[in-house]
């Protein structure tokens, strides 16, 4: 199930909406319905009440109603109650509302654009990319995501191409380039991340992204060279598919290694930035210390002064010429 998180906008509120690829249909977030009809200041509470009256009159839509994690105030996604078009205009029905017309004419227009947008899939990108920023993603996710989108469509015209059926054979033939490059099913990598409901490649990384796309064009690509039929025959291009995602993972795996030896050469090496500051921090010491014992044995009338604690070929010398405490004195 894909699914694109939105924010629509009716008479200047917010209402978080996503769009179900699988069902081609919308959800709507109830409680942000319920505050733009009654313009309560507790919304949620509101539903609340309305939910359990609805569910003791035995509605279906206080008990048919699904949860989806949608974007929040702070930020961070929630479970949130949704509803489908007809289950709002359900919902319209309980509440007394002046909107409720303006209301019905709105969802009318949502559809309507969804329809143009079909119709013509440019339309459709662009919507993505306002969504997306609306939602706060960078401009380089944004690009890689909306490459994602229609290098998905180029395979999956391929697949119908081929003979395989939207749904289960899809989602197994996307299970097998995903766990190439991922090690894990769309499910478990769904359950990896912490996502229920929610969209595995809305929450992707630019480089998961990147992978996922390389690896679904490169089964595109086969698609068309080998032109397979049937479940079994697609499979195998599949395979060839997820090896290029596969080889272009272990490459990015060898890169962040050589990223991370070049980066603790750079810092603990020989030459590194802490033996360089090791040697700034000791230079000033050394410096002292040779220049206490150049006056103390100037001072003293000494012609020599050996460091025995270096000196290898030493092999005795008495207490009483170790000056060592005597210079330690000078330095305090």
């Amino acid at each position: 199930m894909q699914e694109y998180n939105a924010i629509q906008l009716f008479e200047d509120r917010q209402i978080r909406v996503i769009w179900d690829d699988e069902q081609e249909k919308y959800f709507f977030s109830v409680v942000d319905v319920v505050q733009v009809l009654t313009d309560t200041p507790n919304a949620r509470k509101y539903w609340s009440v309305l939910k359990t009256r609805l569910k003791k009159e035995g509605s279906e839509l206080a008990t048919n109603c699904s949860q989806l994690k949608m974007p929040a105030a702070d930020g961070k996604k929630y479970l949130t109650d949704v509803a489908d078009t007809e289950q709002i205009l359900r919902l319209i029905q309980s509440i007394p509302s002046k909107k409720a017309e303006p209301f019905k004419l709105w969802l009318a227009e949502i559809g309507r654009q969804r329809i143009d947008q079909l119709q013509d899939p440019e339309l459709s990108i662009h919507q993505a990319i306002a969504d997306y920023r609306r939602l706060g993603y960078s401009d380089n996710w944004i690009n890689q995501r909306v490459k994602s989108i229609e290098t998905r469509k180029e395979l999956t015209d391929e697949w119908k191409r081929g003979g395989i059926q939207e749904g289960k054979e899809f989602a197994m033939l996307t299970d097998i380039i995903t766990k190439a490059w991922s090690g894990k099913t769309t499910r478990e990598y769904k359950r990896f991340k912490g996502l229920k409901k929610e969209n595995l490649r809305d929450n992707m990384t630019n480089l998961e992204l990147a992978l996922n796309t390389l690896a679904e064009a490169a089964t595109a690509e086969f698609s068309k060279q080998y032109n397979p039929k049937g479940m079994a025959a697609n499979q195998r291009v599949s395979k060839q598919g997820d090896n290029a995602a596969r080889v272009a993972r272990e490459q990015e795996i060898l890169a962040e290694e050589r990223k991370v030896a070049e980066y603790q050469q750079s810092v603990f090496g020989n030459e590194g930035l802490m033996m360089k500051k090791r040697i700034e921090l000791i230079q000033p010491i050394q410096r002292r210390v040779v220049t206490a014992i150049e006056n103390y044995a100037k001072s003293g009338g000494y012609e020599m002064v050996l460091d025995t604690a270096s000196n290898a070929s030493m092999l005795y010398h008495s207490d009483s010429v170790d000056h060592t405490t005597k210079i330690i004195e000078l330095l305090k």
